[in-house]
C-alpha cells in the first residue's frame, strides 16, 4: 500500500475482491464525507482515488444533474466500480493518476472528493497544485485520511499479533496510509499547492471488520487479505505463522461484541477551496 505499482498489481486486485468488506469498514467515514460534500452545490465532481466507486456512485445517484468522474490507478478496482455504476449515465471512470489527470471539455470539477485516496502521491504538493489547476475557481475539496499511526488503535492491535519488525522505522511522511496523519504537514502541503480555507474535522469511529455468527472468523479472513497483517503473516511459515494467527485471533476475540468485531480508528475530514 505504498506506491502506484502496488495498487496496479496484487494490492489493487485484493481490494477489488474485498470491496464490500472494505466499504463496510469505512461506513462512518463515508457517511460524514458525503454529508460534508452534499452541503455544497455542485455540477461536476472528481473522485480522487475512487477505488471501487462508493463515493462516486452515491453522489451520481443523489444528483442526476451532476456529472461525476472517478479516477483511479487500479484496473481491478475500476472494473468493480463500473459494474456498480452501470445504471448511472452521469458517472464515468477514468484509469490514471489523479496527479496527472486532465479535465476534458466541460469537465473541470467544482467539487473534489476522496475517501482515503490522497495519501499515496509521490509529490503531494505538485499533485494538489495540478488538481487545483484542473478545478474550477473556488471549487470545494473534501477528503478523508487516517490520522497519525499512534492515534489508530487498530494498527497497534494488529501489530501486537505480529513478530517484532526488524530494520529502521518507516518514514511517517512516505506515501502510504498514514502519510497525511500530521495536521500541520497536510495544511502546509495544501497551502503550498494553492488551496485556501483549509479545515480539519477529527473523526473517531469503530472500524467493523467482521459481522454475523462467525464474526471472528470473518474478521480473521479479512485481515489475511487486506492491511498490514496480511503481508506480514504471508511472509511467515511453520510455527511462527501458527503463533501469529493464534495471536491475531485472540486480538479479534477481545474486540468481539454481539455479532460484530470492530477496532478503534481515527481519521481527518479535510476541507479546502481552490483559488478563486
Amino acid at each position: 500500500m505504498t506506491d502506484q505499482f502496488e495498487w496496479t498489481g496484487q494490492v489493487g486486485n485484493a481490494w477489488a475482491e474485498e470491496w464490500q468488506r472494505t466499504d463496510r469498514s469505512f461506513t462512518p467515514v463515508t457517511e460524514r464525507l458525503l454529508e460534508v460534500a452534499r452541503a455544497h452545490a455542485f455540477t461536476r465532481v472528481m473522485d480522487i482515488g475512487c477505488g471501487a466507486g462508493e463515493l462516486s456512485v452515491a453522489l451520481a445517484a443523489d444528483t442526476p444533474s451532476a456529472r461525476v468522474t472517478g479516477v483511479d490507478v487500479s484496473t481491478d478496482l475500476l472494473g468493480v466500480a463500473r459494474v456498480r455504476a452501470s445504471k448511472l449515465g452521469n458517472l464515468r471512470f477514468a484509469l490514471g493518476d489523479a496527479a496527472a489527470w486532465t479535465a476534458g471539455e466541460g469537465e473541470r470539477p467544482d467539487l473534489l472528493v476522496s475517501r482515503h485516496g490522497v495519501m499515496f502521491f509521490d509529490d503531494p504538493v505538485a499533485a494538489f497544485a495540478h488538481i487545483a489547476g484542473q478545478a474550477m475557481p473556488g471549487a470545494n475539496l473534501v477528503f478523508s485520511c487516517f490520522r497519525e499511526r499512534g492515534e489508530n488503535g487498530w494498527v497497534r492491535e494488529l501489530a501486537s499479533a505480529l513478530p517484532p519488525g526488524d530494520g529502521p522505522k518507516p518514514d511517517p511522511h512516505a506515501p502510504g496510509p498514514f502519510a497525511f496523519g500530521d495536521r500541520e504537514r497536510v495544511e502546509g502541503i495544501l497551502s503550498e499547492a494553492g488551496w485556501q480555507e483549509i479545515g480539519f474535522e477529527p473523526i473517531d469511529y469503530s472500524m467493523v471488520v467482521g459481522e454475523g455468527e462467525d464474526a471472528v472468523d470473518e474478521a480473521l479472513s479479512y485481515f489475511l487479505r487486506i492491511g498490514p497483517a496480511a503481508r506480514a503473516i504471508a511472509s511467515l511459515d511453520g510455527s511462527q505463522r501458527g503463533e501469529a494467527l493464534a495471536r491475531l485471533r485472540g486480538v479479534l476475540e477481545a474486540h468481539h461484541r454481539g455479532d460484530a468485531v470492530s477496532l478503534p480508528a481515527a481519521c481527518w475530514i479535510v476541507t479546502a477551496r481552490s483559488p478563486r
